[in-house]
């Protein structure tokens, strides 16, 4: 009895021994990425379009073995939160990925409202952090000193550019002279937005007309559209997101408003062409991404994400999949699978050739130099019609 005891003991210990041997070896050897999406709350097609886009990224890297660095190959483990685009619940998720999964690097959160909390952390605890999606300035810029964070990156321009070519766009292209605008004042990536639009325009010698705001939630735009309408403008400037557009285009056409609308950045869903139908056909919006070019790699991106969700993919999925690209090329010429030595070779990428165009980082600087696209709505459908270079 005592032998079989001990016999079984023994084998119960070289079990865990073995068990707790393949762990640490699992653990030591994959590399953890997180992930912070929006998967629930105001804009779930936005982050169910990181999450599809870090999902295939990272596919594609381990169904090679891995990703190699230093001459060993590494296989990869996502780590995915939802930030229910929330800034508290984006900061939350930053912190568990960092202490509790051990990630050496941070894509997303995608929404500047997450992207910003979620930064101070990735900068406090010296993880680098790459939102696809955040043109708020205020994502890479130190609140504490003004300056530039050390980690963290964004794959996508930044407001004040994206508000410059609108308004040149609006009087240039759409020969606007008077333009009214309505926007989210809650969130403060459309207030920056809707704010660099109106001095731009306004600086050309354009007159703004109305500035309206709303606030998440609202239904309801009678009063604004009453207002914007008395004021006669040429064109309507609408920096609102997807899920807001389409109450307010049906609304500007119900009162007579024939005049050409013109969104931002966060108009990129396909969910709005469903949304919206024919009452933003011919509208024009900026963007990062045009699923409708012939470049060689955007066109497989474009058919490999197809071909593995069944949908074509939009602009944050494309800056998604270009924020894991510039990760990876990071971690291949770190020489090692270390944060620090990932953070200092994402700040000296310069022509990274993405599916969202190229990319250069100027060492000091998480911002890229990379071009605007410009999409209409054409046939329900996004239809390139411009790229306009820094």
């Amino acid at each position: 009895m005592v032998r079989f005891c001990t016999s079984v003991l023994i084998m119960v210990l070289l079990f865990v021994a073995l068990t707790m041997s393949g762990c640490n070896q699992a653990k030591d050897d994959a590399i953890h990425i997180g992930v912070i999406a929006e998967l629930t709350g105001d804009i779930p097609a936005v982050g169910a379009s990181c999450k599809n886009a870090a999902e295939m990224a990272v596919k594609a890297v381990n169904d090679t073995g891995g990703i190699d660095i230093g001459g060993k190959k590494y296989p990869l483990k996502l780590q995915i939160e939802d930030s229910a685009g929330r800034s508290d619940q984006a900061a939350s998720a930053a912190q568990k990925l960092i202490t509790r999964d051990k990630v050496i690097a941070i894509v997303g959160p995608n929404a500047s409202s997450g992207a910003i909390p979620a930064s101070e952390i990735a900068e406090t605890s010296k993880v680098p952090l790459i939102s696809p999606w955040s043109t708020n300035p205020k994502t890479t810029l130190d609140p504490r000193t003004g300056k530039q964070k050390t980690y963290v990156f964004r794959a996508c321009y930044m407001d004040s550019f994206q508000g410059r070519v609108l308004a040149a766009f609006a009087m240039g292209e759409l020969k606007a002279k008077r333009a009214a605008v309505l926007y989210d004042v809650a969130s403060e990536v459309l207030k920056g937005q809707a704010e660099v639009f109106k001095a731009t325009f306004e600086g050309k010698g354009g007159a703004v007309t109305g500035f309206e705001t709303y606030t998440t939630g609202n239904k309801d735009f009678t009063v604004q559209m009453t207002k914007i309408k008395n004021d006669n403008p040429d064109l309507i400037f609408l920096p609102t997101y997807y899920s807001d557009v389409p109450l307010q285009v049906q609304q500007a056409r119900r009162f007579g408003m024939n005049v050409p609308i013109l969104g931002s950045d966060a108009w990129g869903s396909h969910d709005l062409l469903g949304l919206c139908g024919k009452d933003c056909e011919g509208s024009y919006f900026s963007s990062h991404f045009s699923a409708n070019s012939t470049a060689p790699g955007v066109k497989k991106f474009v058919d490999d994400y197809r071909a593995l969700y069944g949908s074509i993919p939009d602009d944050v999925a494309a800056l998604t999949y270009d924020s894991f690209g510039i990760l990876f090329e990071a971690m291949r010429k770190s020489g090692k699978p270390a944060s620090e030595d990932i953070k200092n070779a994402i700040q000296k990428i310069t022509g990274f050739q993405g599916v969202t165009g190229t990319i250069t980082f100027h060492e000091g600087s998480g911002d890229p130099e990379k071009s605007v696209v410009i999409l209409q709505i054409k046939d329900g459908e996004f239809k390139w019609f411009a790229d306009i270079k820094p």
